[in-house]
């Protein structure tokens, strides 16, 4: 079936379909990861969003159960160069043509991903739509796009966030050597430690990180409010990733302020997160040119020079010059400079803007996770 990408500034492009039929919108950006399409495609933080993957062939390995990073996937649509029409894994479960089409994901191949990511990158990330028919208007498409919401002033987190509070249960823990490859903890708590995690949409590996760091989690929607939070007595608190612009989630900012203010309770933040709590202390937001998102992002510790390759994605950066006195950059990214963490200098509360649990990604960064559990150890 033939499928055209249209997009804002009046570029269309013809391909194949390789998803499910039908129409989709959103904003279009990029993954350079070569692997890693499954947790990409149901990381709730890529909600609202066309994603490309660079790679030349993408679903060689299918799809499995165990790799999902949230029950369905949250992309708004998928573009790749080559599907692969088979899945070589014992693991899998579906090919990935199967599995978009089964969730209504609108996807299109045979495309010339590398000169869409050339011009994403140039020009920066844009509105688009993908559709599949034998009979479709590219100007239509076009008009389409353009009218799409913009990404600024999203609140997207409504979206994607938990209905009700609930705990990671210790049925779920026992999947963590499988979804983690038997990668070691480099710290497990002595005790049980209680995190209180805020899910603006989290991912599912977050949650096994810290189980297998020794962690009872119990998880919250995006609107508690903190003293509902800091009512159940948690050893710390953790800020999810999500979707969206942060400065539009202003129950969020709220909230964490309050924890800012008032809590002797570590606070650890990851991506969205690590944007709210920039916006809690007092800094602002900005909206990247064409974000990052890929597992192979250099990233500096100040304090210590250590350089770390971690797996990030997001659209939206802390602006650096607007942090207050009582905060300061942990983390720069090597690529263009950006902040890449941040720490309360007086308090036991910090982020990072990227994804320590990868998934996809290397593990380089797993000391925070041991970080987080030495602040709740010393309460």
């Amino acid at each position: 079936m033939n499928a055209i990408l249209a997009l804002e500034d009046g570029t269309w492009i013809k391909g194949v379909s390789a998803g499910a039929p039908g129409e989709t919108a959103g904003e279009v950006v990029f993954n350079t990861s070569m692997t890693g399409y499954q947790e990409v495609l149901t990381d709730p933080s890529y909600a609202g969003q066309i994603v490309t993957m660079t790679a030349p062939q993408i679903g060689n390995y299918g799809i499995t159960a165990a790799d999902m990073e949230s029950g369905a996937p949250q992309v708004a649509g998928f573009i790749v160069r080559d599907l692969s029409p088979i899945a070589s894994n014992w693991r899998s479960q579906l090919t990935l043509r199967e599995y978009l089409t089964k969730h209504h994901i609108v996807a299109i191949g045979d495309i010339d991903t590398r000169a869409l990511t050339r011009k994403l990158r140039s020009v920066g990330v844009m509105r688009g739509v993908i559709a599949t028919g034998s009979a479709l208007d590219p100007d239509a498409l076009v008009a389409r796009a353009r009218a799409i919401p913009l990404m600024e002033g999203a609140d997207l987190v409504k979206d994607v966030t938990c209905a009700t509070a609930y705990d990671f249960t210790a049925s779920l823990a026992d999947t963590v050597a499988e979804a983690t490859f038997g990668v070691t903890p480099l710290k497990r708590a002595k005790r049980q430690l209680r995190v209180a995690a805020y899910d603006f949409g989290i991912k599912t590996n977050i949650l096994r990180r810290l189980a297998a760091h020794g962690c009872d989690v119990r998880v919250f929607p995006a609107t508690t409010p903190a003293a509902d939070v800091l009512a159940t007595s948690p050893d710390g608190i953790f800020l999810s990733n999500g979707p969206g612009d942060p400065a539009a989630v202003t129950y969020a900012i709220d909230n964490v302020r309050t924890l800012v203010d008032t809590a002797t309770t570590p606070v650890f933040g990851i991506c969205l997160g690590h944007q709210l709590l920039g916006l809690a202390l007092g800094a602002r937001t900005y909206k990247l040119k064409f974000g990052h998102r890929g597992a192979n992002h250099p990233v500096k510790q100040l304090d210590s020079s250590r350089i770390e390759i971690t797996s990030q994605n997001h659209g939206f950066a802390v602006d650096p010059d607007t942090l207050p006195a009582h905060a300061r950059v942990t983390h720069l990214n090597l690529y263009d400079g950006t902040v890449e963490g941040l720490r309360h200098v007086d308090k036991p509360i910090y982020s990072v803007q990227y994804h320590p649990e990868a998934s996809p990604g290397p593990h380089d960064a797993d000391y925070l996770f041991t970080q987080f559990i030495e602040e709740m150890e010393k309460r």
